[in-house]
């Protein structure tokens, strides 16, 4: 009996063990989960850094960086309202706008570029863009906006002009006995259906269009860079792109300066306010995941068409 009784205690000892460490594991995650969503909520990250000294005078200053295009950090709704907290600091001296872009969406980059002016206008503050390693296509567009452009000397720079990509498949996919059925209200419904022959009508449509968003780039870069361009327009204007060091000699750029320099030359400090809006601690967690994989199926994925070739 004793020894049934001791086995009986012992197995009820085990099971209030074993429960209290699945309470304690679920304490855990509750924890942990918590933290996670606090973190979210209070955005890790997103307050404005500052690189200030006591009673020093300080720039305001946004970074943008990556493709331009809607939804991304480079995009007019999430620019916009850096731009407007960056002018409206009455403290700051002026603006420095910090680029790393190879370009994007000429719609976002307009949006973007035209708000630099309206508010330049508005608070007649200076503004002066600092190049980084790409200061091309639209991200270029976006820095004609200001007063001065500074790039390195390696800075990708120009790149002013548009361009539209797509493909055809036509021939592939007859080859493999597949019939593509597409029905249209409006003659010009299927235009550039890359499963139908390009046309000659289709060409011309798109060299149009093409040719008026490069002539509004082109006059948005005279407008910016009046009495400074250099050397042949036709050259400048052909989609070509340069060093930072050529750029200047081209006047699409002022001078090669870094960030530091560029701000004793403009207004006399090296202090700032940052009003980029940085992810949250999940959201560059998350973030970094996903360029992890994004980076992994490419390198696949070059490795298979090599095999293939």
């Amino acid at each position: 009996m004793e020894e049934i009784l001791a086995k009986e205690l012992l197995a009820d000892r085990r099971k209030d063990r074993r429960w209290r460490n699945i309470r304690w594991v679920g304490w855990m995650i509750i924890l942990i989960l918590f933290l996670i969503i606090f973190l979210l909520a209070a955005g890790v990250g997103s307050n404005h850094k500052s690189e200030i000294g006591a009673g020093q005078p300080y720039v305001a200053l946004i970074r943008l960086t990556g493709i331009i295009m809607p939804e991304t950090d480079f995009s007019a709704e999430k620019v916009v309202p850096q731009l407007n907290e960056a002018f409206t600091d009455n403290n700051a001296k002026g603006v420095v706008l910090i680029i790393n872009s190879p370009g994007g969406s000429p719609v976002q980059a307009s949006i973007i570029h035209d708000k630099i002016v309206a508010l330049k206008q508005k608070y007649k503050k200076k503004v002066i863009v600092v190049g980084e390693d790409a200061l091309a296509s639209g991200s270029y567009l976006v820095a004609t906006a200001a007063d001065k452009i500074y790039v390195n000397n390696d800075t990708l720079t120009g790149s002013i002009g548009v361009i539209m990509e797509g493909f055809g498949a036509n021939d592939a996919i007859a080859k493999i006995g597949i019939q593509r059925r597409v029905f249209t209200a409006g003659a010009n419904k299927d235009r550039l259906d890359p499963f139908q022959p390009l046309k000659p009508e289709d060409v011309a449509k798109v060299k149009t269009v093409l040719d008026q968003v490069h002539q509004s780039f082109i006059n948005d870069v005279l407008t910016g860079r009046q009495g400074k361009l250099k050397g042949d327009q036709k050259e400048l204007f052909s989609g070509d792109f340069w060093s930072g060091q050529q750029a200047v000699q081209l006047g699409l750029a002022d001078d090669t300066l870094n960030l530091w320099d560029a701000m004793e030359k403009e207004f006399n400090t090296r202090y700032y306010k940052d009003y980029s809006v940085k992810p949250s601690f999940l959201q560059e967690l998350l973030g970094n995941v996903g360029t992890e994989l994004h980076l992994n199926f490419s390198q696949q994925f070059n490795k298979h068409l090599d095999a293939s070739i």
